[in-house]
This record gives C-alpha cells, sequence and structure tokens, in this order.
C-alpha cells in the first residue's frame, strides 16, 4: 500500500503544475469555480468547451503563435539593470521586459487569445473593464486585428488619471463606456462590463483582464500569460547558467504575477506577489488583498478578498490603477495559503521612489504598477544581498506620466541623476 501511495505521489509530482490546477469546476483547492446565475452559468460552461476544444486545436495553436511572433514581437528579452543593481549592492536584478510587448504590456498576451478565441465562437462584440487602461488598449487592439468592435468600461477617476491610454483606445476605435457610480475605479468597471455582457452574451464575449471572474477564465488567461513564464525561465538560464533565487511580479487581480510564476512553480524559487499598500494598512487605504483580506465571493468567484463589516466589498485605493482591485485571482489565494507563494507589499510613496529609481538608472520608465514589484525587489536585495532577483517589469510608464509629474513630481528632485 506504501508503494502505490508513494507511486501514486510521483505521478503527480511529475505533473507540471499549471496542469494539476484546477479542477474540472475550476477550482484551485477551495478558491475559484463559478458562483453565477443559471443563465450566464450557461454560457460559462460554452464558453469553456469551446476553450478546451480550440486550444488543443493545430490551426487555434499556429495562428496565436504566429500572432505572438510577428505582430506582438515575442520573445521578449531578459535585461540585467547593472546600473541599479550596483546601486543597491551586492545582489543582481533582472528585468522580464513585459514592457516591450506590443501596446506597452503584458495585457496583449491574453488579449489577443481571447479576441482569437471569440473569432472562431463568431462572437460580434468583445466586452471588457479596465483600470490602469493598458487591458482596455489590448483589447482594442486585438478588435481592431481581428475587425471585432470592442466596448471597453472604465471608472471615471482612472479615465482622468490614464488620459493617454484612453485617447489610444479611441484612437483603435473602441467604445469607451464611463462608469460613474461608488468609487468610479476597477471594481466598479467589472460590474458595468459584467452588465453589458449579460444583455447579449449570445452574440458577445466578455474579455476579462485578468485572473479573475468565474471559470474557465482564471484558466484561460493564466494560460494565455503562461508564455512570458516560459520565455522567463529558458532565457534567464541561457543568459546566466542558473535558476534567479527570487522572482517578483505586482498582484492586482494578478495576470502578469501568474504569467511569470508559471514558468517556476516546480522550482526552488521563491516568488513574490507583491501588492499595493497604498497610503497604510487601514481599510479603505490600500488594495492588499492576500495581505489583510478573508475568504469571500466577488464578481463570479471564491478567493481571498478584502470585505467590510457586512461582507461586501470594501473600498479600495492604489496610485497604480490597475492594482486597485477588492479581491485577488483564485490561484493566487491557493498558492499563498499552501505556502508556495509569498505575499509582499509596497506603498505609493515607496512605488513612485521606485518609478524614479529605475527612470534615472536604467533609462527605463515603469508603469506604476510594475514599480510596485521594482520597490520590492530593491527592499529585497538590500536585506538579503547576493541574490538573484527577477523582476516581471509588466509594463510601461508612458500613460502615468502626466499622473505622476501633477501628483508625485516632488519626488523627482529627490532621486539620483
Amino acid at each position: 500500500m506504501q508503494q502505490a501511495d508513494s507511486s501514486t505521489q510521483a505521478n503527480t509530482a511529475a505533473i507540471p503544475a499549471h496542469r494539476r490546477q484546477p479542477n474540472a469546476q475550476g477550482f484551485f483547492g477551495k478558491f475559484g469555480g463559478s458562483f453565477v446565475p443559471p443563465e450566464l452559468q450557461y454560457q460559462m460552461d460554452e464558453i469553456n468547451a469551446a476553450y478546451q476544444r480550440i486550444c488543443r486545436s493545430h490551426d487555434f495553436i499556429s495562428e496565436l503563435h504566429s500572432i505572438r511572433t510577428h505582430f506582438q514581437g515575442r520573445p521578449t528579452p531578459i535585461y540585467y539593470c547593472r546600473n541599479l543593481s550596483e546601486k543597491i549592492g551586492s545582489s543582481r536584478i533582472y528585468l522580464k521586459r513585459e514592457d516591450l510587448n506590443h501596446t506597452g504590456a503584458h495585457k496583449l498576451n491574453h488579449c489577443m487569445g481571447e479576441a482569437l478565441l471569440a473569432k472562431y465562437l463568431g462572437k460580434r462584440k468583445l466586452i471588457a473593464e479596465t483600470g490602469a487602461g493598458q487591458h482596455g488598449v489590448a483589447l482594442a487592439t486585438a478588435g481592431a486585428y481581428f475587425g471585432i468592435p470592442v466596448e471597453i468600461h472604465m471608472g471615471e477617476v482612472d479615465i482622468a488619471k490614464e488620459h493617454p491610454n484612453v485617447i489610444r483606445m479611441r484612437v483603435l476605435g473602441a467604445k469607451i463606456v464611463p462608469v460613474s457610480v461608488g468609487l468610479r475605479t476597477l471594481k466598479e468597471a467589472v460590474d458595468s462590463a459584467f452588465a453589458s455582457y449579460l444583455q447579449d452574451p449570445v452574440n458577445s464575449i466578455y474579455c476579462i483582464g485578468s485572473v479573475v471572474g468565474p471559470h474557465p477564465f482564471p484558466l484561460m488567461v493564466r494560460e494565455f500569460q503562461r508564455i512570458v513564464g516560459t520565455e522567463a525561465r529558458e532565457q534567464f538560464i541561457e543568459m546566466t547558467g542558473e535558476l534567479p533565487d527570487d522572482v517578483v511580479a505586482c498582484v492586482g487581480g494578478g495576470s502578469n504575477a501568474m504569467g511569470i510564476f508559471s514558468g517556476f512553480l516546480d522550482d526552488p524559487v521563491t516568488l513574490y506577489g507583491v501588492e499595493p499598500l497604498g497610503r497604510g494598512p487601514q481599510l479603505g487605504d490600500h488594495a492588499a488583498s492576500l495581505s489583510h483580506g478573508s475568504e469571500g465571493v466577488m464578481h463570479g468567484f471564491n478567493s481571498i478578498m478584502l470585505q467590510d463589516a457586512s461582507g461586501a466589498p470594501a473600498p479600495v485605493y492604489s496610485a497604480a490603477s490597475g492594482l486597485d482591485y477588492p479581491s485577488v485571482g483564485p490561484e493566487h489565494a491557493y498558492l499563498n495559503t499552501t505556502g508556495r507563494t509569498r505575499a509582499a507589499t509596497a506603498t505609493d510613496e515607496e512605488a513612485i521612489r521606485a518609478f524614479f529609481l529605475l527612470s534615472r538608472t536604467e533609462g527605463i520608465i515603469p508603469a506604476l504598477e510594475s514599480a510596485h514589484a521594482i520597490a520590492f525587489a530593491t527592499k529585497l536585495a538590500t536585506k538579503q544581498p547576493v541574490r538573484t532577483i527577477l523582476v516581471n517589469l509588466s509594463g510601461r510608464g508612458d500613460k502615468d506620466l502626466d499622473f505622476v509629474m501633477e501628483k508625485y513630481g516632488r519626488y523627482a528632485d529627490e532621486c539620483p541623476d
């Protein structure tokens, strides 16, 4: 009996981590699933069945590979931050340059996949939410590429903060729906986009912007983003001859983090998901779900979320529009509670200082979201010297320049030339 158990465990261990989760119902341990009305569950089942069929299709795989190579510009490189590393000390910091992906962020990895799926399903409209605007720009790009109309829901606060990306979406032909209820940020944009999708789920498809939502979206988005981790692992070994000690990525919903983490889940590498601590640990001043949240259901999935006294999603805040979400992808919740990943945080101030630090030392302007990962990586390098740290630079900061200089321009004078 013991031999049989050992054999079963060995066979299970031989299966790559990304194939062990989720189960057929979309659960990563107790997190995930699909908690939606019956009429919407029918559509989720249809999308899941189509994805499971199409993702194994030679034509689908071939077309997606061609898009990534000839349109997106993949693979994106890994870059050694020599100046930053030497300034900090003895640790070495590397970047996976997703900011060089077409449209300037990792989001196009899953948007082209979702739009290609919509094409195979015969859908006539793409609907999505966006916070920082990167997902909106990526989906608008995908819609233009495939000739499918795009409708983007965006909170009014984020529309004001991320004006450059709003303009890009309009140039690309997307219809932008301003959301004026609640905090007028990402959570409300998701609510609005879901409501629009429910009006005609037969002819439209909701292209969710992260590894969140009801099954199969956390699975689908992870699989489309997994290319980041696959590339990064191969590139890092080729560049250095070994694995990194640590992999660091920012986490809002968590698509960029799951993308790069997926390449290292079976390796002896420490994985850090960096959440926005905003103005501090008081509820309403941050969006650090893993660090300060508890189990709950929202937007059709069970995960770790920030809740008020009544159990409803709590108000959240971050200077980075793409991170101010009151929950986190269910796979992140699972990996964190099992101890495979570690939750970390960076405040607004730390992220802003990192924004200027990377810009001044390496000539790379990061997105505010990515600056949270840079901020933690520099702290980690200082506390634990002689480390190799790989950071997923999930996006570039063009979209944030006006906002940063208006709100935080004083920090520019404090950073090194």
